[in-house]
């Protein structure tokens, strides 16, 4: 029996290209097989789940329903899926976008309800990554609030690179766009964050040592 799919490790360089061993479950789950279609589901739930928890953190009351919704969201994706990236790296793109479409709606529901607490961001269960190992939880929170506040394809490009530590050439191929556009949302999105350093001396903590 295969094991379910975790999340890949960082390519070697000069290495051939990994077979995507999920790409022909993908096409039959695509075609609306059953049988693949749970298997699937199984082959890629528990890494859909952990990307959840890295954007709106381990206790967060919604992270089951949302991983539930991601899940939903990938099943109807996959007949547009062209296979320019893995079906993993596809399957992560869907929980991250998921997740940070329901932290949009938890920012527009909390302007009538009564503020929450900041939920603890999840450890990097790959080890660290060069997010965590330069934020602590509290900082990491107040980035993707800033996130919250982004267009949609910079917030994507800054959690695939900083919360899931994907290159940039991996988002270019989840995204469909070139890297230099890929950049571009990443120099834009760190501006962002920059600007929001002005009032916020916790915030400017994150980059110092960081600038390139």
């Amino acid at each position: 029996m295969r094991k379910p799919a975790t999340d890949l490790p960082a390519p070697v360089e000069g290495a051939p290209p990994r077979a995507d061993d999920l790409l022909g479950l993908a096409r039959a789950a695509a075609a609306r097989d059953p049988a693949a279609i749970r298997t699937l589901i199984t082959e890629l739930g528990g890494s859909m789940l952990r990307t959840v928890r890295k954007v709106l953190g381990p206790h967060h009351a919604d992270v089951e329903d949302v991983t539930q919704e991601a899940v939903l969201a990938l099943l109807q994706a996959l007949p547009s899926f062209r296979a320019e990236c893995t079906v993993l790296h596809f399957a992560n793109r869907i929980a991250v976008m998921t997740a940070l479409g329901a932290r949009r709606r938890s920012r527009l529901r909390a302007r009538f309800d009564e503020p929450a607490e900041l939920a603890e961001a999840a450890p990097d269960e790959r080890g660290p990554s060069p997010f965590a190992q330069a934020v602590s939880t509290r900082r990491r929170e107040m980035v993707l609030d800033v996130l919250d506040r982004m267009p949609e394809s910079t917030a994507e490009a800054l959690a695939l690179h900083f919360v899931l530590g994907y290159t940039v050439d991996e988002i270019a191929g989840l995204a469909g766009v070139s890297p230099n556009t890929v950049w571009s949302r990443l120099r834009l999105g760190k501006e962002a964050l920059r600007r929001a350093l002005a009032n916020n001396t916790k915030l400017a903590e994150l980059f110092r040592g960081r600038e390139s």
